[in-house]
């Protein structure tokens, strides 16, 4: 049988990976330095704790795993007959992989929470799945770099948060726009156009306006039962000005007698303020009062991270979700969270060639195998270099040179070593140095203190 990948996954070569690391050591980095703790989840979990979270489309891309053995077993015959997939899920899967970070996230610490000090600030870098059509940037098997906190409804976790967007992409050195808006906002303008009860539907459609346009948009909200009226009360929203303060001020307009979308404003308000007051470029920060991310447990702040030199939809996303842990039996812990996109991060700095050349994983030397004593010295002197932290191998048979020089090349190895009979009895190293041809003699002290 040939051999290939499953749809949506991907192999990753010793380049790629180094270059992943790379990403990753500097988000890990900055979340330390924003004072957030690692955390790690299974890569599966009950299905019960994922479904319900996501939103109807959320959980149709939940991959569910068979029970083991005869999954079969205890099948409902009737339903079986019927095809009722809905109730044929539950009886021969009781677990699924993780879609997110967050819910396991939030499952965690509905279970510790009596051991927890709050504010509880992690993160977590680990792999999620999603069944979903993979196309340019989407993937089934992709990684998320989540920090979250828990604990504390205080809007200064927003300003850190967009901080610590900011700070990592420039250290990356992505150019982004973080465009933000408050769920409090969408329910208002549900509530402003009759259609509270649609809240749901609005919001879905509403999320796909980059994608599929404002008469898409329409269209959707047609078909999910939302009337002509109140579409035409809404047309606003497709003609905002590039001035997010004078944008959130024709909504206190609208919002008259409207508590929740005023709050939702006024959260707004504060967060974008506050930040521009931290130096915050306001060409980095933009009020999208389309953004809606179609998540059902955000509750008021969202947020979405677009590359600003490359088309690649969102490379980071998350928001406010204060009833999330509510869900499992623990009340009154409110939560906000940020994720960053690493599989995107990774294509917008391929394609702009950001990756600088210490992010390539390389040896530093290979040695030239002689044979004989010539091996065994090498070997000792190999072992020094990786007692002092540089990565150093030998060829493993004794090849023609020009073998070994290919050999070198091909795996983008810096120095080619040789340590032979003369060097040995002279005290000496000679080496070359690849990329330019150049070939020094040294000292052997010479040598291990270069």
């Amino acid at each position: 049988m040939k051999p290939g990948l499953a749809k949506g996954t991907r192999d990753f070569t010793a380049l790629e990976v180094s270059r992943r690391r790379y990403i990753i050591n500097t988000l890990q980095k900055n979340f330390e330095l924003f004072g957030f703790q690692p955390l790690e989840t299974p890569s599966f979990e009950n299905l019960s704790t994922l479904t319900g979270k996501y939103g109807e489309e959320g959980d149709r891309l939940i991959f569910k795993i068979l029970n083991s053995g005869d999954y079969t077993a205890k099948v409902n015959q009737e339903d079986w007959e019927n095809k009722n997939h809905q109730k044929l899920t539950s009886q021969i899967s009781d677990k699924a992989l993780r879609y997110d970070l967050t819910v396991p996230f939030a499952r965690f610490v509905a279970m510790n929470h009596n051991q927890l000090t709050f504010p509880f600030k992690r993160y977590q870098i680990q792999p999620v799945w999603r069944a979903d059509r993979p196309q340019k940037g989407r993937f089934r098997e992709f990684y998320q770099c989540d920090a979250d906190v828990v604990g504390s409804e205080s809007l200064l976790q927003e300003v850190d948060l967009v901080q610590l967007y900011l700070k990592s992409f420039a250290e990356l050195g992505v150019s982004v726009t973080i465009h933000i808006n408050n769920r409090k906002i969408l329910s208002g303008l549900a509530e402003y156009a009759g259609i509270t009860d649609k809240l749901i539907d609005f919001t879905v459609a509403l999320d796909k306006l980059d994608k599929i346009g404002k008469e898409g948009v329409v269209k959707e909200l047609l078909e999910r039962g939302i009337v002509q009226e109140s579409i035409d009360k809404l047309d606003f929203l497709f003609t905002q000005s590039e001035d997010a303060l004078e944008n959130l001020l024709q909504l206190r307009e609208k919002f008259a007698g409207n508590e929740t979308g005023l709050k939702g404003v006024e959260e707004l308000e504060t967060v974008i303020t506050q930040s521009l007051n931290l130096g915050v470029d306001i060409q980095n920060l933009r009020f999208d009062i389309t953004l809606a991310r179609g998540l059902d447990y955000y509750t008021g702040a969202i947020f979405e991270v677009k590359a600003d030199e490359v088309q690649m939809g969102s490379i980071g996303g998350g928001g406010r979700y204060d009833n999330l842990t509510e869900v499992f039996g623990v009340k009154n812990i409110p939560g906000i969270g940020i994720s960053f996109g690493l599989d995107r991060i990774y294509l917008v700095m391929e394609e702009l060639g950001l990756f600088p050349k210490e992010a390539t994983s390389k040896t530093e030397y290979l040695f030239a195998n002689f044979g004989g004593d010539e091996t065994l010295e090498a070997l000792k002197l190999i072992r020094q270099l990786r007692e002092e932290g540089i990565s150093a191998e030998i060829y493993p048979e004794n090849a023609k040179i020009g073998k070994q020089f290919t050999y070198a090349e091909k795996k983008g190895i810096r120095n080619l070593v040789f340590l032979g009979e003369e060097e040995i009895k002279n005290g000496t190293v000679t080496y070359k140095y690849l990329e330019t041809g150049e070939q020094k003699t040294v000292s052997l002290e010479d040598f291990l203190n270069t």
